[in-house]
């Protein structure tokens, strides 16, 4: 085993302990995915406020911390035991289709990749040019991957996943048509810059869903599912602690009642059964 090898190793453990992820094709996914490859060269900075590191030895990136991605604009790797938490809640399958919103320079679009392997299919979805050209260059040996730079609001299905790395306070209805019966759709819902949580919603079958709460997580905001007016109401609603309540996705013409934990734009989220 080459050295960095034994460190992702090592770092895969740790990053699925922490994110008390069970599935053991996530921790060989991060074992062989090479975070190295998808940051720019050392130094880096491990806190907005830190000094950069003493050393460029890649072996350094292998901890289960943020990086700056583009510091300039407040966009980070983001956490990997938060998303082998998040991988192990949606649960991709080999053969599966999926839609990663908010791609980054890739890294986690390959964490995908490996799960649905060749029989799979990764569409990535980047709105910043620069970082999605960069994406585009990391990810050419995952043959599975197609990278496009542009909003992914519209996505079409159908899909099995839809993977969302930006936050959100509106769920597009684009998103719960594309996705097919048993689908999944991962969706940070933050009210702006507060903490807020990551959303899990599956398909049971027409304008049925489950839904719940994963983890607790903050998010850069996802470019066509902010919505200002709808920010202090969803920080009200985090703020009574009660989000483990909720249990399924509402759709109109439904209207909310009084199981209604947060109502956005058209759906709604209850805390009885789907």
């Amino acid at each position: 085993m080459d050295r960095l090898a034994d460190f992702r190793s090592v770092f895969a453990d740790a990053v699925c302990a922490r994110g008390a992820c069970r599935d053991p094709r996530i921790r060989e996914a991060f074992a062989r995915v090479p975070r190295h490859e998808f940051v720019e060269r050392g130094p880096w900075r491990f806190a907005e406020d830190g000094l950069p590191s003493a050393s460029v030895d890649p072996a350094l990136l292998y901890q289960d911390l943020a990086l700056g991605l583009a510091p300039d604009r407040g966009i980070t790797t983001g956490l990997p035991s938060l998303h082998a938490r998040c991988l192990d809640a949606c649960a991709p399958r080999l053969g599966e289709s999926v839609v990663h919103v908010g791609a980054g320079a890739g890294y986690f679009t390959a964490i995908l990749a490996e799960l649905v392997g060749p029989s799979g299919a990764v569409r990535a979805f980047e709105i910043d040019a620069l970082l999605a050209a960069t994406a585009e260059r990391n990810l050419a040996r995952w043959s599975q991957i197609t990278v496009q730079a542009r909003s992914a609001i519209d996505a079409e299905g159908p899909v099995d996943l839809i993977y969302v790395c930006a936050g959100a306070q509106q769920v597009p209805s684009a998103w719960r048509r594309a996705l097919r019966p048993g689908g999944r759709l991962s969706l940070p819902l933050t009210p702006g810059d507060s903490e807020g949580a990551v959303l899990l919603v599956k398909h049971v079958d027409r304008e049925h869903y489950e839904a719940r709460f994963v983890t607790p997580a903050r998010f850069v905001p996802c470019v066509g599912a902010t919505d200002r007016d709808a920010e202090e109401l969803l920080r009200r609603a985090f703020a009574r602690g009660d989000g483990a309540s909720v249990r399924s996705l509402r759709v109109a013409p439904e209207p909310p009642d009084s199981s209604c934990w947060f109502a956005g734009d058209g759906w709604w989220l209850s805390s009885s059964g789907p």
